[in-house]
Formats: structure tokens, C-alpha cells, sequence
């Protein structure tokens, strides 16, 4: 009896020392990652779904080593839903300690050159462990409660880089992106948007205009002084940058005849006054061009022919048609 039970002593230290010597071959033999590679576990992934994804981003060998060394660690996907960077060169007990601690690495939402609600949308959507829609829904909610229409959304942020977890929630996403819009409008520069007669979101739209019209830094409080003067006077902005918005083709590089017809409120051709929203996303500083816009007697403007970039300004009708006809005959040189 005492040689039986002796014998299963000694076959149960041989079994712990072969499975502590096939962990250390395994923990040795895992290839470290050779760049730094995020990997996301989701709340009610099946366990086999973690391990593919960990095997899949870092390699069979690295990957397994650290899925194992995570379950023996009693990580779930619902204690460690999140996501996390495998930095290059960690070792796999280190990176697993930090998933099973749900220790995340955040994640860069880069908002710039965007256009629509829906675009703004699926660039967050694509960064965050929500969707679109839940997203907007969120973001339409935070409007409301502000006594603002959904169209103002893109008024309402500011291109930017943010930092977020994967897992936040949509809500505090879209606080957060809007918080940073609220510090911008300090008491100072709401009050001279009201001098101008106009609501933050209205600098907004004009902001968003200027900054369709040129790229040119130096132009921008001319441009946005014209258009502020067009308001004044009660004369259509006639911006061709709101047709194309409302037609939606933005690959339109000359705005035609045909296009000025087009019916929808962003037509500022057929309808007086600002269209309904922005048709851009625009940094502070073109906001800025619009609530310091120098005086100036401009009322139309036109490309340069030489396509620099820049414009030529008028204050009379006649001035303006003989720029617009000097452009137009350089556009049809060119073949546009």
C-alpha cells in the first residue's frame, strides 16, 4: 500500500515538472512581436474567438503563450473586455497580467477633413467599440438637451486628435468631443458673435463656408468679412461651396448652371441667409477669421486665374465680372 501511494507521489512530481518544463519551452520559445500590435477582446466573445485573435495579430507561437498564460491568470473576455497594445519586445506574462488587470491601452480618434454627420459617424464608429448609429443617436440626444438641431453637429466639434478607451460609452464619447467646443467659447468670443448679430453655431457655418473657399490662412478673415457684409445687406451668400453640400457630389470642380437649380436649403444661390448647418468641420482658427474679420467693403469675390489659391475681391459688380471673366477663360484653357 505504501509502495502504490509513494508511486503516485512520484508520478505526480514527474507530471508537475513536465508541465512546469513545458510552460518554460513555450514561455522561451515565443517569438516577441516585432512592432507594437493592439488586439481587442469583446464582452461576450466565445473563448476561442480571444485566442484566434491573439494567435492571428501576434503570431501562433507569442500568441498562444500569452493566451495561456491569461487563462491560467483567470482572465474572461468579461473581466478584460477592452483593448490593448502588445507593446514590441514585452514579455508575454507581462502583457498578459495587464489584460487580465484590464489595464487598457487607449486608442487615437483623429477627427479632421470632415464633412457630414454621417462621415464624423463612421470615423468615430471605426475607432470605438460602438456603431454609427449609436453614435448619432448619442450625439442627437446631447444636441437636443442643448436646444440644437442635429445638423449642428459638425458645429459642435472641433478637428482634433482625442484619446479614448475602446470601451467607452457613446455619451461620454460625444461629451467629451463637445466639451472641447464649450472651453473654446469663452464669454469674450460669444460676445462678439453677438456684435455680429449671430449664435456660436452661425460663426460656425460661416467658418465652414470660408474654409471651402480657400485653404489660404492669410484670406480667411477677407473672405468671411464678405460674407458677413452679403448677410448684412440681406443679398444670397451665393457660396458655391453650399450647392455642392447639398447636391452631395463632392467630386464637383466647377460649379455649373445645372447645379445652381438644384433644390435643397443649402443652395445659397436660391435661398437668402445662412444654409441650416456647417457643410465642414472647421479648427478654431478659421472661427477665429470669422469673429475677428477685418473691415472691408467686399461683396463678391473669384479665383485667382493664375490658381494660386488666392482670390480676387470687389466691391462693385462690374470689378467682379471682368475677375470672373478673366478665370473663367484661364478654367477653359486648362480643359475643367
Amino acid at each position: 500500500m505504501k509502495k502504490k501511494k509513494s508511486s503516485l507521489i512520484i508520478l505526480g512530481v514527474v507530471l508537475v515538472v513536465i508541465c512546469i518544463f513545458a510552460g518554460v519551452f513555450m514561455y522561451a520559445a515565443a517569438k516577441y512581436p516585432d512592432d507594437d500590435t493592439r488586439i481587442y477582446i469583446y464582452k461576450d466573445a466565445p473563448i476561442d474567438s480571444v485566442k484566434s485573435e491573439m494567435t492571428s495579430k501576434l503570431g501562433p507561437s507569442y500568441g498562444t503563450t500569452l493566451f495561456e498564460l491569461w487563462r491560467l491568470l483567470k482572465g474572461t473576455p468579461e473581466k478584460s473586455y477592452g483593448s490593448y497594445v502588445i507593446r514590441k519586445g514585452e514579455k508575454a506574462i507581462f502583457a498578459a497580467r495587464r489584460i487580465e488587470k484590464r489595464r487598457q491601452d487607449p486608442v487615437k480618434l483623429v477627427l479632421t477633413n470632415i464633412r457630414t454627420r454621417d462621415k464624423l459617424a463612421e470615423k468615430v464608429g471605426d475607432s470605438m467599440h460602438f456603431s454609427d448609429a449609436e453614435f448619432l443617436a448619442a450625439a442627437d440626444s446631447t444636441l437636443n438637451v442643448a436646444g440644437l438641431e442635429p445638423v449642428q453637429l459638425t458645429a459642435s466639434i472641433f478637428p482634433d486628435t482625442y484619446e479614448f478607451y475602446w470601451t467607452t460609452e457613446p455619451a461620454t464619447v460625444v461629451s467629451r468631443l463637445m466639451k472641447t467646443h464649450g472651453d473654446f467659447w469663452t464669454a469674450a468670443r460669444k460676445q462678439k458673435a453677438a456684435e455680429l448679430g449671430l449664435t456660436p453655431e452661425q460663426v460656425h457655418t460661416i467658418a465652414s463656408i470660408v474654409y471651402c473657399e480657400s485653404k489660404m490662412k492669410d484670406e480667411w478673415g477677407d473672405i468671411a468679412r464678405l460674407y458677413l457684409n452679403r448677410l448684412q445687406k440681406g443679398m444670397p451668400l451665393q457660396a458655391d461651396p453650399t450647392v455642392v453640400f447639398g447636391i452631395g457630389d463632392f467630386s464637383i470642380r466647377r460649379v455649373e448652371s445645372r447645379h445652381l437649380q438644384s433644390e435643397s436649403p443649402y443652395n445659397t444661390y436660391k435661398n437668402r441667409g445662412l444654409p441650416p448647418g456647417p457643410i465642414y468641420m472647421v479648427e478654431r482658427a478659421v472661427v477665429d477669421s470669422v469673429l475677428n474679420a477685418p473691415e472691408r467693403e467686399w461683396l463678391y469675390m473669384c479665383a485667382r486665374s493664375d490658381f494660386s489659391g488666392y482670390h480676387d475681391f470687389a466691391k462693385d459688380y462690374n470689378a467682379h465680372r471682368i475677375n470672373a471673366a478673366r478665370y473663367h477663360r484661364a478654367l477653359t484653357a486648362r480643359g475643367l
